[in-house]
């Protein structure tokens, strides 16, 4: 009897500790499964937070005018294209270098994710604002000279981007001068307050050297002076060459009445000033800068790359573009080759 009911014992203890056991292993199972489930809804959160993420880009342009107006449209095509989900603020200076600054640092202030710098002035002054905040700048023919980066190779640890002058625009122009315009006095009127404009205006008189072209010059501080600063050049220059300098390019429209008044030929440092009235340039497409500009961009606001990573560009092709309007308005007689060699376009009229 007492053998039998230590046996009911015995068994009846084993039952509980089998039972105890496999509901430790259930609970463990189903912890496990949880935290895997946890797992799996956290990173279907992430995921979703980075495709609902909104974007804050600040925009600063020292100008509206059609050339930087047009890298602007190409920076946000290539983020739409991207498919980013961004915010901009965009602000001009109208022309002020004194307000890129204030520009700027509201950006900062704000807390912007990235900004984008639309001329030299405009990215001056964002470096200046900001160590942290990434900065990609275009329409900037120098940023060396600029201070903007040590080297294209190695732009640094906040800014990079994509220049918007060919290194053989400027010889090219002034050798076309020289050839078809041999032993003219080039009028340049520029900005002498842009490190942008003084760059070219430099990179003009080493071209000049050893060709035929003389140079004359004319400095404004601000569009309203360009009318009298052309008109200053009138007897002395034989031909115009107006170099992608923002305050001139703002007001170009004086410098063409003045150019067809005086039947003077007008060399011009981009397509769009060709299509306001300018004779011709060996330019480039400033849509397609600025749509570069905008993939660096979108790698960088992705994480995909940092602006050290990202080589300063310059723009891959270039070509001579030519506006027979304006050749005739201002006195140029066509030459044949032209037909073969230029893109054709014509004068748009102003909005």
């Amino acid at each position: 009897m007492r053998k039998n009911l230590l046996f009911l014992l015995l068994t009846a203890f084993f039952s509980v500790l089998v039972l105890a056991a496999c509901g430790t292993s259930d609970e463990e199972t189903s912890g496990s499964g949880g935290s895997e489930d946890t797992e799996q809804t956290a990173d279907d959160t992430e995921g979703e937070a980075t495709e609902d993420k909104v974007y804050q880009i600040g925009a600063t342009q020292i100008v509206e005018h059609p050339s930087l107006d047009a890298a602007y449209e190409g920076f946000q095509a290539a983020i739409e294209e991207a498919g980013l989900n961004v915010e901009y603020d965009f602000q001009s200076a109208q022309g002020d270098q004194n307000n890129t600054a204030t520009i700027a640092n509201n950006f900062v202030a704000d807390g912007v994710d990235l900004i984008f710098a639309n001329s030299t002035p405009s990215a001056q002054s964002a470096l200046q604002a900001t160590s942290d905040i990434p900065i990609l700048f275009t329409s900037v023919t120098d940023a060396v000279e600029g201070g903007l980066v040590e080297s294209l190779e190695q732009p640094g640890e906040n800014i990079t981007g994509v220049l918007d002058l060919h290194p053989d625009a400027i010889k090219n122009t002034v050798d076309f001068i020289d050839k078809y315009f041999e032993g003219s006095t080039v009028g340049l009127i520029y900005n002498a307050g842009e490190a942008n404009s003084v760059a070219q205006i430099d990179a003009v008189n080493a071209a000049v050297e050893g060709t035929s072209l003389t140079t004359a010059e004319a400095t404004v501080s601000n569009s309203s002076e360009v009318q009298q600063a052309t008109t200053s050049l009138v007897g002395n220059a034989d031909v115009f060459y107006i170099i992608t300098d923002n305050t001139v390019v703002s007001a170009l429209e004086t410098v063409v009445n003045v150019a067809e008044e005086q039947s003077i030929p007008l060399l011009v440092g981009e397509p769009d000033s060709v299509k306001r009235g300018g004779f011709a340039t060996y330019g480039i497409d400033y849509y397609t800068i600025g749509y570069r500009t905008g993939e660096m961009a979108a790698e960088i606001l992705t994480g995909e790359k940092t602006t050290a990573d990202i080589p300063v560009e310059i723009p891959p092709s270039m070509q001579l573009f030519i506006n027979k309007e304006a050749a005739e308005a201002q006195g140029v007689e066509w030459n044949s080759d032209w037909d073969a060699d230029a893109e054709l376009l014509e004068t748009e009229e102003a909005e």
